[in-house]
C-alpha cells in the first residue's frame, strides 16, 4: 500500500465522521435535548430556576 492511498483513505473516513457529527447535531430529534443543555447555564444551582 502507497502512503499516498492511506492518507486518501484517512481524509475520506475523517470526511464522513464529521458529515456524521454534523447531521448528528442538526438532527430535530436533538433540539429539545440541546435547548434543555442550553438553559442549564441560566439556571441558579439551587433552586433549578432561571436566574
Amino acid at each position: 500500500m502507497d502512503i499516498n492511498v492511506l492518507r486518501i483513505a484517512v481524509t475520506v473516513v475523517s470526511l464522513l465522521v464529521f458529515l456524521a457529527i454534523v447531521a448528528w447535531a442538526y438532527s430535530s430529534r436533538n433540539k429539545a435535548r440541546f435547548d434543555e443543555l442550553a438553559g442549564m447555564a441560566l439556571q441558579d444551582e439551587a433552586d433549578g430556576r432561571p436566574q
